[in-house]
């Protein structure tokens, strides 16, 4: 199927009202994956959809889809679909998972094993420091910080993996091309320029408050495990938290002052059964075998869907691959950006960040600040 072809049905599908990520999952898994499929579905079976939908798709927006097509062929904006070789397999086993998910950054980051950073917006000056400690901690021992991108807790969180030098993912519940909330557009540009902003929602999606917690199971569903800082009793973050044991991820909780009612939410959740953690050494020494386990899944994944070799060493599969010798020729000895292995090599972004990961899976390739890659001697 032509690419374009295929990328516009896909953003019909996510565009058509009503039908929703899990309801378009739901449809994908029926036809084995097949867009054009889905939607001759849904045409046959128009009855069944709304009078918005039954619109949509007999007269789709043109110059919607045209703006959403030119957004993507902007460097460092991608389209991660449930089909792809690289969609994040952390996902396929929580309760409806995305179909899709609009990514600004480096895709390859929602591989690699991540930690939730959580907590409340309101969050005290020990709580912020305690997030940003954690975070700076965690991504110098190899762990993604993923959070929401919210005020408070979400953004210390963030903004200290970063100037770590780390790796940092944003699921946010809004479009991908839109910030929320406003104050946060410098960290938003670093996070996409550094990590990745991620969406489930169409571009151009604004702000909508039930969009925050159904956002929370991917924040979770990513993560080995999460981290609650700070959080009342009715705070957003017990709901990740919860999702997260749901899921059979950790959930870790930091104590606080009996005085603090934005400890209480983490007390509940070590009375239910969180761990309660005082160091990040102890999320270190939890997730080390989850993360170690997860490498070795996701080789194999990229192995047998022809990444490397279908059977056998992957690390000699990728030295004899040619197209493994012209990416670390295209890699030389210098730094080199995704759009800038794009264009020496010809292969696709989606199958260059997998074959990225699997060279950094074999320490042969190392993921820089600002989305760049260094080939390591050896």
């Amino acid at each position: 199927m032509d690419e374009t072809h295929e990328l516009r049905a896909w953003l019909t599908a996510l565009r058509t009202p009503g039908l929703g990520p899990g309801g378009l999952r739901e449809r994908l898994d029926a036809t084995d994956g097949d867009i054009d499929a889905v939607l001759r579905n849904l045409h046959r079976h128009r009855t069944a959809l709304g009078e918005e939908a039954r619109a949509w798709l007999d007269a789709p927006d043109e110059a919607r889809l045209a703006a959403d097509i030119a957004w993507l062929a902007e460097p460092d904006h991608h389209l991660l679909r449930c089909t792809d070789v690289d969609f994040p397999p952390q996902l396929e086993n929580i309760p409806q998972p995305p179909a899709a998910l609009f990514v600004a950054g480096n895709p390859g980051l929602a591989l690699l094993p991540q930690v939730a950073i959580v907590g409340a917006r309101s969050a005290s000056a020990a709580g912020m420091a305690h997030a940003s400690a954690f975070a700076r901690a965690l991504a110098q021992a190899g762990f993604a910080i993923t959070s929401g991108m919210a005020d408070g807790i979400d953004g210390a969180a963030h903004t200290a993996a970063l100037d770590a030098g780390g790796s940092t993912l944003a699921v946010i519940g809004t479009g991908a091309d839109r910030v929320y909330p406003r104050k946060h557009h410098a960290l938003a540009r670093r996070i996409a320029a550094q990590g990745a902003l991620i969406s489930e929602y169409p571009l151009g999606t604004g702000a909508r408050a039930d969009h925050f917690p159904r956002r929370n199971r991917i924040i979770a569903g990513l993560s080995l495990g999460t981290l609650v800082v700070e959080a009342g009793l009715r705070s957003g973050s017990l709901i990740t938290a919860r999702l997260a044991g749901e899921q059979g991820r950790e959930v870790f909780a930091l104590p606080g002052s009996i005085h603090n009612p934005l400890a209480r939410g983490c007390h509940r959740l070590i009375r239910d059964g969180a761990r309660l953690v005082e160091t990040a050494a102890e999320i270190i020494e939890t997730l080390t075998p989850a993360a170690r386990m997860l490498g070795g899944e996701l080789a194999a994944r990229l192995g047998s869907a022809g990444v490397a070799a279908s059977e056998g060493d992957t690390t000699s599969a990728a030295s004899d691959d040619p197209a493994y010798r012209d990416l670390c020729g295209a890699l030389g000895h210098d730094p080199a950006t995704l759009d800038e292995l794009v264009q020496r090599t010809g292969q696709t972004a989606s199958a260059l960040s997998s074959m990225l990961l699997m060279l950094e899976l074999q320490g042969r390739v190392e993921t820089l600040p600002g989305n760049r890659y260094q080939q390591l001697p050896g």
